[in-house]
């Protein structure tokens, strides 16, 4: 099983801006060094949830900074940007990374986002799928023009094209049963999962990727990916501050997804939901933390109900310190990731 990180760049505090981004670029390099697969890049706007709002630039920037592992975007909000622009961006960033760059895309769900970028969320399933078939045609390596409801242009070439021919490898996030059908249907890779996703959806999920592609080997050929809130220790007394920090993420997450959003002066507010898991349920459904041997088992779970070959740990959570998500990616380094390489999950 490949392994990767992921950075959201979130900073309930609100910390400097150049500190935030100089954590992010160290964290990549020790990633790198440690031996994991990939690191990837979310795409979010105007408030501390998260401070990155360009994951190609900064997945080539974090390409210049390391020496073999691969970056990526997880994801690029597709709807909120030309398709024509992310192709020569993808383009650009992989010439660059010298092929080394994976593309997640989404459609997006923070309706407070849409709004300041004059979107509708309405729309985003629309433009979505309309701006993948464009960013397919543009990667063909032939002049192409397009006719659609929401783009229109005459014939057109991409320059630079790809390094990774005739793309980078996609990936597309998938957290409801359409967003997976239309994952299989275009024989991309799924990511899915997160903060506030138990691991009964995750099931789910898998029924509804299954179901959708019948044919075994057509079903093989796709990778599958979940992400979770990782914390490794040996001291499990940490683990009750350690979900709160987390706990952030989630309430956060949950709210912007549901039209709740709070931001006061650019800070993202994290607001209670009606009904929250306990911190028990969020160790046991939730989150992959605990001992070296607890977290294996989490991925083991999560390796049984969804047959995932990629598993992507997002270290870095509400205001962690940078102390702590060292030693936890050290400790994950040392005592899981030689299991996950090892295929014994």
């Amino acid at each position: 099983m490949d392994c990767g990180t992921f950075l959201l760049l979130q900073s309930p505090q609100a910390q400097d801006h150049a500190e935030v981004f100089a954590r992010a670029t160290e964290m990549a390099q020790t990633a790198d060094r440690l031996g994991f697969d990939s690191i990837w890049c979310a795409e979010h706007h105007f408030s501390t949830y998260g401070y990155l709002s360009r994951p190609l630039m900064f997945a080539q920037h974090l390409a210049a900074h390391t020496e073999r592992i691969r970056v990526g975007s997880a994801v690029v909000v597709l709807p909120l940007h030309h398709p024509l622009v992310v192709a020569e961006e993808i383009a650009t960033a992989d010439v660059l990374s010298g092929g080394r760059l994976d593309v997640g895309l989404g459609r997006g769900y923070q309706r407070y986002e849409f709004d300041r970028l004059g979107h509708t969320l309405d729309e985003s399933r629309e433009r979505f799928d309309e701006s993948v078939d464009i960013l397919l045609k543009a990667f063909s390596g032939e002049p192409f023009a397009h006719e659609g409801k929401y783009y229109r242009f005459d014939e057109t070439s991409i320059f630079p094209m790809p390094v990774q021919q005739p793309h980078p490898p996609f990936w597309m996030v998938g957290q409801s049963p359409e967003s997976i059908v239309a994952t299989a249907e275009r024989g991309f890779n799924l990511i899915s999962g997160g903060f506030g996703i138990p691991i009964e959806r995750l099931a789910e999920f898998r029924k509804t990727f299954d179901e959708s592609i019948p044919d075994e080997s057509t079903r093989g050929a796709i990778r599958v990916s979940t992400q979770r809130p990782v914390y490794v220790t040996h001291d499990e007394s940490e683990l009750p501050e350690i979900v709160e920090q987390a706990r952030w993420n989630m309430r956060v997450t949950l709210s912007l997804r549901q039209g709740l959003a709070r931001v006061d002066h650019g800070r993202a507010v994290a607001i209670p939901m009606e009904t929250e898991p306990s911190a028990e349920a969020l160790l046991d459904r939730y989150f992959v933390m605990g001992t070296p041997d607890t977290c294996i088992e989490k991925i083991r779970q999560l390796r049984e109900v969804m047959g995932i070959d990629h598993f992507n740990a997002n270290f870095w959570f509400g205001d962690l310190s940078h102390e702590q998500l060292l030693g936890s990616m050290q400790l994950f380094a040392d005592e899981v990731l030689p299991v996950l390489k090892s295929g014994q999950i």
